[in-house]
């Protein structure tokens, strides 16, 4: 009987120690190790993370650069992979004061989820106010020549030469539009068109005449103005005809149509005449004419002034 027993107990021994050598056999073995608990600013540390046993298994982790918590600057991180071993080395160093924490990094083997145990980094200012701190090598006089200065600030001269040639494109390009609007055919062309807006207006057809005379002199003082550059808009009309006439810009035939419209406007004003269709019609058409002839007072005052 206590044979039997025995031989039982043999048979639970043999087959446990077979159970656990089959699964030591086929079991992966992870490990870290960190240089150092207690590091100094900026001192450059290794953590080391390797793992036995793989049986060709895959292994799987973080990126490189990308494994440790970003307070840990990462300066070298590299991979080491044999058949049965896998080593990472990573330096790093961290730039702040105080307590941080590595912690469980995820790794896969084989598609099973392995983890490192978790450090805890303590980080010390080591230098001391009033330390002296010495250069590791000597500062070097370097005598610099014009290329070497040109290399340094060429893009700052380029970048100023082509802030100035854009300004001044810019300028031109106001300047010139400023010009075309003010240009004479185009003041011409907007008053012959002003003058179109009154006629639709039918306050001729209706006999509203003094409507039709305080927008047609408006039109008029607005044109002087601006293709004479004499301030009609600002002026009583006897003081404009002055000017008119001393100015030389506007020729006579002008002048004339100018000033009869103008008084007559005046006096329609402020009711002490009342023209008839007819009268408007022709008031309308010699202003429209006067502004068509006005080109040739400015060519001809432009010649005076070259001779």
């Amino acid at each position: 009987m206590m044979i039997k027993n025995n031989s039982r107990i043999l048979k639970n021994i043999s087959l446990f120690t077979f159970i656990f050598l089959g699964v030591f056999a086929n079991s992966q073995t992870l490990g870290s190790r960190l240089e150092k608990k207690t590091l100094a600013l900026g001192e450059v540390v290794v953590f080391r993370v390797l793992i036995s046993d793989l049986q060709g298994k895959d292994v799987v982790s973080a990126p490189k650069n990308e494994l440790l918590p970003f307070h840990f600057e990462e300066v070298k991180d590299s991979i080491n992979k044999k058949p049965d071993v896998y080593e990472r080395t990573i330096e790093f160093a961290v730039f702040e004061e105080g307590k941080f924490t590595i912690p469980p990094l995820d790794f896969k083997i084989g598609g099973e989820l392995y983890q490192t145990v978790p450090y805890e980094v303590e980080v010390i200012n080591t230098a001391q106010k009033g330390d002296v701190i010495n250069d590791i090598m000597k500062n070097k006089e370097v005598n610099l020549g014009v290329q070497d200065y040109w290399q340094l600030y060429k893009w700052y001269v380029l970048g100023f030469l082509i802030l100035v040639a854009l300004i001044f494109v810019i300028y031109q390009i106001v300047k010139y539009g400023k010009r075309r609007k003010d240009s004479p055919v185009v003041m011409t062309n907007q008053t012959l068109k002003d003058l179109d807006q009154l006629k639709k207006k039918k306050y001729i057809e209706n006999g509203d005449y003094r409507s039709f005379y305080v927008e047609l002199i408006d039109i008029s003082r607005n044109f002087i103005t601006k293709q004479y550059r004499i301030p009609a808009d600002v002026l009583l009309t006897d003081d404009l005809i002055d000017v008119m006439k001393m100015n030389n810009t506007i020729s006579q035939e002008n002048e004339k149509v100018v000033e009869e419209i103008f008084l007559r406007g005046d006096l329609v004003k402020f009711a002490k005449t009342f023209p008839d269709q007819a009268l408007m019609e022709n008031d309308f058409e010699n202003i429209k004419a006067f502004v068509k002839r006005s080109s040739k007072d400015l060519e001809f005052e432009k010649l005076r002034k070259d001779v």
